[in-house]
């Protein structure tokens, strides 16, 4: 049996835990998308004269959210304007991937590649912008890609399997069974690899070999 000071000792111990939890939800909002998993993190930014400051990862607040992933890179790239990048998956070593823009805007897609889902060959866009700070989260099962807005952009993406060019694929960015609306100005700048894309058909037909 507990004294009453064990008790108190453990109450104080629960609402300190409480307290933390409370200010882990607080430090960024969770904002679910039509793709189950993937959700956009809009981190809370501390601001004064000074200028900012705010977390870009907490994992405790991650975990709160129910990602739990360990992260094993960093990657980051500059693009100018009109540069269109994707859709890019992993057939084995998937990736599940965290992405900010640390300058200028993009518009961020994700196709949802899980055969199992309900949302299976559906795609998700989000403007992200070093502005508003805002995130994107994507589980592994998923096709991703980003349209420059902004005169330059540079994004940073953290990624849980290290790349494999090997099992690298990528999704034709204007597949019209995907047609994904994507905010053109003009012709996109691509890759010759993005360019020779494959179709989600063809995704399609291989996923249920």
């Amino acid at each position: 049996m507990s004294s009453p000071g064990q008790v108190a000792k453990i109450s104080t111990i629960q609402g300190v835990t409480n307290f933390i939890s409370r200010q882990m939800k607080t430090l960024m909002r969770i904002q679910p998308t039509e793709l189950e998993g993937v959700v956009v993190i809009e981190p809370r930014v501390f601001s004064d004269a000074r200028g900012y400051f705010l977390e870009t990862y907490n994992a405790k607040a991650f975990a709160e959210a129910g990602i739990t992933a360990q992260f094993v890179q960093d990657n980051q790239s500059q693009s100018r304007r009109g540069v269109l990048r994707g859709l890019h998956y992993q057939l084995e070593q998937a990736q599940a991937k965290l992405v900010r823009v640390l300058a200028g805007e993009i518009f961020d897609v994700v196709v949802d590649l899980r055969p199992g889902s309900k949302t299976f060959g559906k795609w998700s866009g989000h403007i992200l912008s070093a502005a508003e700070e805002k995130m994107i989260w994507i589980p592994k099962g998923f096709a991703h890609g980003f349209y420059t807005i902004s005169e330059t952009a540079k994004v940073a993406y953290k990624v849980t399997e290290y790349y494999a060019p090997l099992h690298e694929r990528t999704l034709l960015w204007n597949d019209p069974q995907l047609a994904i609306v994507w905010p053109l100005e003009g012709e996109p700048i691509l890759s010759e690899k993005d360019k020779a894309g494959h179709s989600f058909k063809e995704f399609s037909r291989l996923a249920q070999d």
